[in-house]
């Protein structure tokens, strides 16, 4: 196992099991056939949990990035984050961590993503993963992103074990199976996109009113402790037992939606871990968000404008 910067104990461990090496580019126009020329390429350490971490660190948050990782592209994910100076420790694996690419097309201000499904995990890697987990000794444990093949769908629901089992407490931003496999098995915090939140309920829920009534039906039937709730352009919601905090997007220029999500987390977690209220730590989230929008690339955030934007906020 790989590591950088050995630190104390992480106030914020983040877990990315499927990786990523993000390029990103643009083109003036996207067409069929047709060979594309790219400029302004980016090329970033993503996946969900190293994203966040990368988020919390620019902020001053103190963290630590745990990840499988494999082949070259593991290998200078590895590296990017010690030119960054993110701590991480990293779980080798026999597959090659995937490389995604998303191409931003000028002429209609389209963004196009190409994600590739991640390299398939064996049962002893997934043993491995959770091994290195029950080390570290954390305020918080981050799970965010998806499985990759070979991995069950129970995964996430077994790292909530471990976060219960070190005292830790534990926020998951996931989807599809593994995402209902983990409810009600001692999730914190539970990030759902509007999409990830209507396959939990099973239906369309688009007004405000329904959206905290099913989300604090979730949260009396034990699915998680806290929801927070993006909307994209319509912001986010967080609720609790006992409180909804709803606060609308912050307007930019969007360049990049890549990573926003994760921003939005790693400012919330951030927050909470600080013990800011509800909804002082969702402004932050809701600025760190508009900064990674803001800029091309994977959750490329400034902490001055995240400041600039939630002095704007809170104005």
């Amino acid at each position: 196992m790989a590591s950088h910067r050995p630190m104390k104990l992480p106030a914020i461990l983040t877990l990315t099991i499927n990786p990523a090496l993000d390029m990103a580019a643009e083109a003036e126009a996207v067409r069929p056939v047709h060979k594309i020329r790219t400029f302004g390429e980016h090329c970033d350490p993503g996946g969900g949990g190293i994203n966040v971490a990368r988020v919390v660190r620019e902020l001053g948050g103190d963290t630590l990035a745990l990840f499988a990782a494999g082949g070259a592209s593991g290998q200078l994910i590895e590296d990017m984050l010690s030119d960054m100076g993110i701590p991480y420790r990293s779980v080798p694996i026999a597959g090659v961590t995937r490389v995604s690419f998303t191409v931003r097309d000028r002429s209609s201000g389209l963004e196009y993503r190409f994600v590739p499904q991640g390299p398939e995990l064996s049962a002893a890697d997934g043993e491995k993963i959770l091994a290195a987990l029950s080390e570290f000794d954390a305020n918080w444990i981050v799970a965010s992103g998806s499985l990759p093949p070979g991995v069950a769908p129970d995964f996430y629901a077994r790292v909530a074990n471990i976060a219960a089992m070190r005292g830790a407490r534990f926020v998951l931003d996931t989807s599809g199976p593994a995402l209902k496999a983990a409810l009600r098995h001692g999730v914190d915090l539970l990030k759902p996109s509007l999409g990830e939140f209507e396959s939990i309920v099973g239906r369309e829920v688009r007004d405000p009113q329904s959206q905290a009534r099913e989300a604090r039906e979730l949260i009396r039937s034990g699915a998680a402790r806290m929801i927070a709730l993006t909307l994209g352009r319509d912001g986010a919601m967080l609720v609790t037992s006992d409180d909804v905090v709803r606060l609308p997007a912050i307007e930019v220029v969007e360049k990049s939606a890549v990573g926003a999500g994760d921003s939005f987390l790693a400012g919330l977690v951030l927050g909470l871990a600080r013990g800011q209220s509800h909804k002082s730590a969702l402004q932050l989230a809701i600025a760190t968000a508009a900064a990674a929008v803001s800029s091309p690339g994977t959750a490329h955030v400034r902490r001055p404008f995240v400041e600039t934007l939630l002095a704007r906020s809170r104005a």
